[in-house]
């Protein structure tokens, strides 16, 4: 009496690892309508309110130059304001949309998680917008002030030989200089999270940190020159900032590693 066993079929192994994948591919496309479609209202949104949210961007101008009759800006092309606010629009919907982009990302990465790494990565999903936020009240109290009075003070008012030389920004590259300074700010302000991030990966400890203290000061002034216009209050309404930042990146890192060590000796502790 023969026995024959059934071997495996190649096809059948193929379709089953095709599966999954294309499970995948659905959710992630499913995912990624909802985040077109935050942004698409959010674009709405921000493009039907492009002149009040233009003139609140203005505010800080109008404030320095409230003596001389109120901001005055200018667009030399036709077209010119129009598409400044649609690139505002577009920029406002990144904001107004991030928490559903960040919850998508979160939810399609999730499964893939254990349960520790789940409840590690909402603290960041937390943090990230809060810190953007403040970068760009920074730069909306003081930063953008303290530059829009340091380009006022280059005018002249002319005689003696001299030509009248006056300030009058057109208003696609008053929306650059904005939105540059608070994307710049931004970026800077997640330092803790950056930081604890790398910490997290083994590539720093808060003793590295500690150490290097020294080269980042000279780094993040170096930086802070870079992105900011050449006065010194401009670049110490970024750096300093960021330098408290660093320290409580150190603080950070140096609690995530004493849990992580509080953790280890639990775990190693159980029977």
């Amino acid at each position: 009496m023969s026995t024959s066993s059934a071997e495996p079929n190649p096809d059948d192994e193929i379709e089953a690892s095709r599966a999954p994948l294309l499970d995948h591919l659905i959710e992630l496309r499913a995912r990624l309508i909802k985040v077109l479609l935050a942004f698409a209202v959010g674009f709405g949104i921000c493009f039907f309110f492009a002149k009040y949210i233009f003139n609140l961007l203005v505010e800080p101008y109008n404030r320095i130059v409230a003596a001389d009759g109120g901001a005055h800006l200018i667009y030399t092309a036709p077209q010119e304001f129009f598409l400044t606010q649609l690139k505002l629009s577009m920029f406002g919907a990144i904001f107004i949309a991030f928490p559903i982009i960040a919850a998508q990302i979160y939810m399609f990465v999730a499964p893939g998680l254990y349960k520790h790494e789940r409840g590690a990565f909402i603290p960041y999903l937390i943090a990230t917008p809060i810190l953007f936020l403040s970068g760009a009240a920074l730069v909306y109290f003081v930063a953008l002030p303290i530059t829009l009075n340091f380009f006022m003070n280059m005018q002249q008012s002319g005689g003696d030989g001299q030509a009248v030389i006056e300030l009058l920004p057109r208003v696609s590259e008053y929306l650059n200089l904005v939105t540059a300074f608070i994307l710049a700010f931004g970026i800077c302000f997640q330092l803790p999270v950056i930081l604890t991030l790398l910490a997290r990966a083994g590539i720093v400890n808060s003793a590295q940190l500690k150490k290097g203290r020294r080269f980042a000061i000279v780094i993040i002034f170096a930086i802070a020159a870079f992105l900011t216009p050449p006065d010194f209050f401009s670049q110490v309404a970024l750096g300093v900032p960021t330098l408290l930042l660093y320290e409580l990146s150190i603080f950070a890192v140096a609690w995530a590693e004493k849990k992580a060590a509080a953790e280890e000796t639990d775990e190693g502790g159980d029977p």
